[in-house]
């Protein structure tokens, strides 16, 4: 859609014709007579934000075309061709990056053969002087400039072989005899003044002089078409998939490493807006957040549908110490290494960070070192407020069923009807919700006042069961005391457990995530049948609390590639991945070659099976590498070191060499090794390298892990190097990249709901057998019952172990895993079995990372988050 803003109808008529013929649409936008500039720089700029519009020509007085109105234009929508940067690029001979005025291409295309001629400019000024100045000149021609009161104008007309006239000879203004045979063009918005029989400027003869007299006034209107063709052309191709052309950000490490936060500092960012810009990004596909985060519009999938994916990577881990072993940093350095050091496209894309591990025991979730997200700060602290976006949805769905309650305890049937179908204006009507919610009840009326009686109970009574609500109350901090304290049957959960962050996290469209929304089940009835958020009526509601946060955010890595920040569900209480949205926009913008590298949550056994058997499930993506992270630290560990807990300093075990423990410890790599390959992905292992690791205790990681079955095993020193510490890595997942992939499911969905969490508990955990306590067993018949037992299963189990019991270290063999409760996510789409006792709701510790956390009040700047 091209917009063209005009005073006046000619050129429309002329330009309106020309483009049905090549299936253009134009909108004519008449300003009203006296509009002024500010008036029109307003309309501008209103355009130029319009994704619908690709092109703006204006048609105004000389008066009101000044440098202010012609530049508010944007460039790329310039059809007219009269911005200043239109016109520097045309001065500066970039013929391929600009337009040519319509009228100076009129004016080209009647003078044939300029080469070598003298060509006389009267009354031509202003950017459209200044563009045939430069492309007379270009095809060769002597180009002279004059202004009508010029001493030497009648001088240079008598020599002149061509003339220009740029506006009306101003009254008084003689004008002999041009040159015999030269070719004058008339420019001018009104016609020259002269006789009407006679060819010749200003003479009062009635013979015909020899001389031609032509006006482009007919042609300016098409060229400023074919302009817009050009420009429609341009558009096209700005929609394809666009060559990176990415400048990385130099690194200079310093040993010994300085904190996360003062590395992140030190490092200046790149603009987001730039940053787009170098991955392919168009300027109305992001949505800027100050200077270095931007939200990023779905549109881009529909753009780019055509764009062939690029490669899939997965970083997973070993069972994890309670300190982490690094897989963002790991993620991170990895795009370090492919992009600013390999030069392939690559994309991180993590999970946003929850203000519950922020201020209770990890801190900071940006990666770590020479590797993390910048600015670190903004990464960790509300980010584009995705999460709050959650809590509020949540929350509202909460009070949204309390309130049902209430009323439908309190009122008759014929109360509740006047009041959820009031009369607005003399006139009672259905919103389009509860036309929904009568289409479901088999109710096909829409006239309220038809419905019978027993309709209208029906319709208003959801008749909630207060004993079967499973719908939480969330906040994002660990509060363990809000898990006793209850609103009506409800108690307290994380924000990132809730279910609307599981939605945001597997959704693929704005339409898939309202249906979602709608799918909720938040309790039943005293009849057993679901009650879904659909049937309360708070649907659309939902969608517009979180409309901004279904979008990924932008950011950037120390050595300025690309991440996406998406979703931040835990993997021991969630299906802990970033986002499907995120993925799919990624594996379009770094192309067929490119990468694109998630994590999963805690080890290969929680987050990179549910990543598997549930995340790819909703995307039908299919991964291309595992990269599994290991260290040295955590093996020990599992080989019969002592306990680590966090804020404590580590025994000598853990900084001394100690083969005999790495060996030992082995195992669990050697089981998570084993799960991947249920899987049929092929597998890497990134040993994240810690300063205290003996060259010995590398070697034997990395040979055990070769003889295990992993593709290749890789020492990582992307902590202390950045993207150049994990070049071997890269090229080790690049290689494993091109292996033959047999991806494949761990169960059928068609499986009864127990036997697939007992395959996921033999085969993945290594138990002996599963055990059901009589409320979980109620719950799966219920959910069977209801229709829902064809879904995948979302395991909530400690990370600390591969067993139920977090001091089982190793790889634990023989236990039977005890499953105390299940519960439905059925707008995420998986059911959700609690081990033992898992909390949906964490605490402090008794040192939490807040005493660490300041703000300097005369900087304004964060300490301590890491």
């Amino acid at each position: 859609i091209h917009v063209l803003i005009m005073m006046s109808h000619l050129s429309l008529v002329i330009l309106s014709l020309f483009f049905q013929q090549i299936g253009l649409r134009v909108i004519h936008i008449c300003l009203p007579e006296g509009s002024t500039k500010d008036e029109i720089v307003s309309e501008i700029l209103r355009l130029n934000e319009d994704p619908n519009v690709q092109g703006l020509a204006l048609d105004l007085p000389e008066s009101l075309c000044s440098s202010k109105v012609l530049n508010a234009v944007k460039p790329e929508k310039d059809v007219d061709g009269l911005s200043s940067v239109n016109l520097g690029r045309l001065v500066h001979g970039d013929v391929c990056d600009c337009l040519v005025p319509p009228t100076v291409c009129a004016v080209m295309e009647l003078l044939e053969d300029i080469g070598g001629k003298k060509v006389l400019l009267v009354g031509t000024h202003g950017a459209e002087g200044a563009a045939l100045q430069s492309v007379l000149q270009r095809r060769g021609a002597a180009v002279l400039s004059c202004h009508w009161g010029a001493p030497q104008l009648q001088s240079e007309l008598h020599h002149a072989d061509a003339v220009v006239f740029g506006s009306t000879k101003p009254h008084g203004v003689p004008v002999s005899c041009t040159k015999p045979g030269a070719t004058i063009i008339n420019c001018a918005r009104d016609p020259l003044p002269g006789k009407s029989g006679c060819g010749r400027v200003g003479c009062g003869c009635h013979s015909v002089c020899s001389l031609s007299v032509l006006c482009p006034a007919a042609l300016g209107p098409l060229w400023g078409g074919l302009n817009m063709v050009k420009n429609m052309e341009r558009w096209i191709q700005s929609q394809q998939y666009r060559k990176w052309d990415l400048h990385s950000l130099k690194l200079q490490p310093l040993s010994p490493v300085p904190s996360d936060i003062e590395i992140s500092r030190a490092q200046s960012p790149k603009a987001v807006d730039v940053l787009a810009k170098e991955i392919g990004l168009l300027t109305d596909e992001i949505e800027i957040y100050g200077q270095t985060k931007a939200k990023v519009r779905l549109s881009l999938l529909e753009r780019l549908k055509d764009q062939p994916d690029g490669k899939y990577v997965l970083v997973a881990g070993i069972t994890p110490t309670p300190l982490g072993e690094g897989k963002s940093t790991v993620t991170v350095g990895l795009v370090q290494a492919l992009t600013a050091h390999l030069n392939i496209n690559s994309f991180a894309c993590l999970r946003q960070p929850s203000q519950g591990p922020t201020f209770g025991v990890k801190g900071g979730a940006a990666g770590g070192g020479y590797a993390q997200v910048i600015p670190m700060e903004e990464f960790n602290l509300h980010l584009t407020g995705d999460i709050h976006a959650i809590t509020a949805a949540n929350n509202l769905l909460a009070a949204a069923i309390d309130a049902r309650i209430l009323h439908e305890n309190t009122q008759s049937d014929k109360s509740l009807y006047n009041r959820l179908v009031p009369v607005v204006n003399g006139v009672r009507g259905f919103s389009a919700i509860q036309l929904a919610r009568l289409r479901r009840l088999g109710i096909n009326k829409t006239d309220p006042k038809t419905l019978t009686e027993e309709e209208i109970s029906k319709f208003v009574r959801l008749d909630i069961d207060p004993s079967t609500i499973t719908w939480q109350r969330v906040v994002d901090t660990n509060d363990r005391f809000l898990r006793r304290i209850t609103v009506g049957q409800a108690q307290f959960d994380i924000a990132v457990a809730s279910e609307i962050m599981a939605i945001l996290a597997l959704t693929t469209s704005l339409q898939d995530m309202k249906e979602r929304l709608g799918r909720m089940v938040v309790a039943n009835d005293k009849k057993g049948q679901p009650v879904t958020a659909e049937d309360l009526g708070v649907t659309g509601a939902l969608a517009v609390l979180m409309k901004d946060a279904i979008k990924p955010t932008l950011m950037q890595t120390l050595e300025g590639t690309p991440v996406f920040v998406h979703a931040g569900p835990f993997a021991n209480i969630a299906h802990g991945n970033s986002s499907v949205l995120a993925d799919k926009i990624a594996l379009k913008l770094v192309g067929e070659k490119g990468f694109v590298v998630t994590e999963a949550g805690f080890g290969a056994d929680i987050g990179m099976e549910k990543f598997f058997n549930i995340k790819c499930r909703a995307s039908g993506l299919v991964p291309s590498v595992v990269v599994l992270v290991a260290t040295v630290r955590a093996l020990k560990m599992h080989g019969g070191g002592p306990n680590v807990t966090a804020g404590a300093p580590l025994k000598k075990e853990y900084t001394e060499e100690n083969l005999q423990l790495v060996a030992d410890g082995c195992c669990n790599l050697q089981k998570q090794i084993q799960i991947t390959q249920l899987f049929g992905v092929p597998v890497v292992v990134a040993l994240n390298v810690f300063k205290t690791d003996s060259p010995a205790e590398i070697d034997l990681v990395c040979k055990i892990a070769k003889e295990s079955g992993a593709f290749d095993a890789v020492p990582c020193h992307h902590w202390s190097a950045g993207g150049k510490g994990a070049v071997k890595l890269a090229q080790a997942v690049e290689k494993a990249a091109n292996q033959k992939n047999s991806f494949k499911y761990l169960y059928s969905l068609e499986l009864p709901i127990v036997e697939k969490i007992r395959i996921i508990a033999q085969k993945v955990y290594g138990a002996q057998d599963i055990e059901l306590s009589p409320a979980a067993q109620s719950q799966v018949d219920r959910y069977t019952r209801q229709g829902f037992g064809n879904l995948p299963i979302c395991m909530a189990k400690t990370h600390l172990s591969l067993s139920h019991q977090p001091e089982r270290k190793g790889v634990p063999t023989g236990f039977i895993l005890p499953i105390s409760d299940v519960r439905a996510s059925i707008g995420a789409g998986f059911i959700y079995p609690l081990v033992g006792t898992m909390s949906t709701m964490p605490g402090l510790p008794t040192r939490p990372c807040f005493y660490d956390i300041d703000l300097d009040p005369i900087t304004e700047q964060v300490k301590g988050l890491f």
